[in-house]
């Protein structure tokens, strides 16, 4: 039997649900099966339906922009650069996305006037599906910013012009931090997401964050009203996405393996859960055990379809689990320890049990956002950063936390993102710089000299693909 044909059919069926363009259809039936490149993912929503009247789905601006521009289901509830080039060639790159105050390169100095000119003016989200953040300088910050040279033109150095992913708008219940760089978890009225004052901590960022992209990102001449903001809200906090099957190894909760969605938002989350420096406040010891969602497949029923898949799916889980890694250079963790040398696994910054992010908010810098990226950036803008005291110069491509915080110690460092639903939200990390699941085991195995063979990078793209 193969569990791929009747989703396969049920997606062909429903070929008409047109996320993000104008349709008639008023909800998503749960549990919808999207295609993507490794199989399928779903969203179970504890409202019952997914409700396409809902204000995260409404323009709310002045550009033709909602929430949902991007943040679609299909795509994990972000958006991938391979549809945004879909977008860009079926409406002549006019699609509400392609707006000048933060979807092109620059806002200055451009022509989209023409298709050329919107071609060249958009190739970074279409590409690499960036959205330009332009972030002031704190007044108060420990550094200077003594030089930029972004190759868009965008080379202010009291604003700059960050260039990062839409991080998706499901499985927040399990959120440490909001944004990358947390900037809508640490703004004036807003407390920082601890265990005793959590969910309300969280609601309140996400129900400022929904303020702020409105105005922001649809440009709108007034905020969303209260009502409009709860329902935004109430609607991202009932989400649980996650790939439901495997064009291999068929569906991911049978045989007694629990992948899917569903199963996801069953899951048991509180704010620093196994957290791996004792911050669990329920003094339970930390495990690198993060995900058991495959277990049952380490030894699978030889005469089931599907064997070698789930067989190499479980492997790649016990890696994550057991894989040693030497953890060095990491700012915010080998600096903050004062130890060199961290022996540890996927699950010391990946530590909340079966979803993957970190349960606290530890902003940490892995290299992701440095010239010697392993990765290629040489896309992005080069910032140098000068120590107000000390004189001592730093080139990054993206300040990170210290853009929010204005500290030194802080330069480049980044929260680590839900790790659920990874098939369908190509390419990875903040910037885009992965295009593939391959290139993200590609950046480990080099950052951290972890020594990947072969056959265990193939095992860790097959259970990445399956979350």
């Amino acid at each position: 039997m193969r569990h791929t044909n009747l989703l396969a059919a049920v997606v062909l069926i429903g070929a008409v649900f047109l996320i993000g363009q104008a349709t008639q259809l008023s909800f998503l039936p749960n549990l919808f099966p999207f295609r993507n490149s490794s199989g399928f993912s779903a969203t179970f929503t504890t409202n019952r339906v997914i409700d396409l009247t809902n204000p995260f789905f409404q323009s709310l601006g002045t550009n033709g922009r909602s929430c949902g521009t991007c943040h679609q289901p299909d795509q994990g509830w972000t958006v991938s650069a391979e549809e945004i080039q879909e977008r860009f060639l079926a409406t002549r790159g006019l699609d509400p996305i392609f707006r000048t105050n933060d979807g092109s390169n620059c806002n200055h100095n451009i022509d989209t006037s023409t298709l050329a000119g919107r071609s060249s003016a958009y190739s970074l989200l279409t590409s690499r599906g960036l959205i330009r953040i332009a972030i002031d300088v704190p007044a108060n910050a420990e550094f200077e910013v003594a030089a930029v040279q972004n190759p868009y033109g965008c080379n202010e150095t009291s604003t700059l012009s960050m260039y990062r992913r839409p991080l998706p708008a499901t499985n927040l219940r399990a959120l440490s931090a909001v944004m990358w760089d947390g900037r809508e978890s640490t703004s004036p009225s807003t407390e920082k997401i601890t265990f005793p004052t959590n969910p309300n901590d969280l609601l309140f960022d996400l129900a400022h964050q929904a303020v702020d992209a409105t105005l922001g990102h649809a440009q709108a001449l007034t905020p969303p009203t209260p009502d409009q903001q709860q329902g935004i809200v109430n609607f991202e906090m009932a989400l649980s996405t996650a790939q439901i099957a495997d064009n291999h190894a068929g569906l991911l909760n049978v045989l007694g393996a629990t992948g899917g969605p569903f199963q996801l938002s069953q899951q048991n989350f509180f704010v620093g859960i196994n957290d791996p420096l004792g911050g669990n406040p329920s003094g339970a010891p930390f495990t690198p055990v993060i995900f058991t969602l495959f277990q049952p497949w380490s030894n699978p029923d030889p005469y089931f379809p599907g064997t070698a898949a789930r067989a190499a799916i479980a492997r790649g889980e016990d890696l994550f689990n057991s894989k040693t890694i030497h953890i060095t250079g990491v700012a915010g963790l080998n600096d903050d320890l004062r130890i060199g040398d961290i022996p540890g696994t996927c699950g010391t910054c990946h530590d909340t049990p079966n979803i993957g992010n970190h349960s606290l908010p530890v902003p940490l810098n892995i290299g992701v956002a440095d010239l010697t990226s392993p990765l290629d950036v040489s896309y992005l803008p080069v910032i140098t950063l000068r120590n107000k005291v000390t004189k001592q110069t730093v080139q990054t491509t993206d300040p990170g936390r210290a853009l929010i915080t204005g500290n030194w110690k802080d330069i480049g460092k980044l929260k680590g993102p839900i790790l659920r639903g990874l098939a369908s939200r190509a390419p990875y990390f903040h910037n885009g710089s992965a295009r593939t699941l391959s290139d993200v085991v590609d950046f480990y195995d080099a950052r951290f000299n972890i020594g990947l063979t072969s056959q265990e990078k193939a095992d860790f793209i097959a259970f990445l693909n399956a979350l």
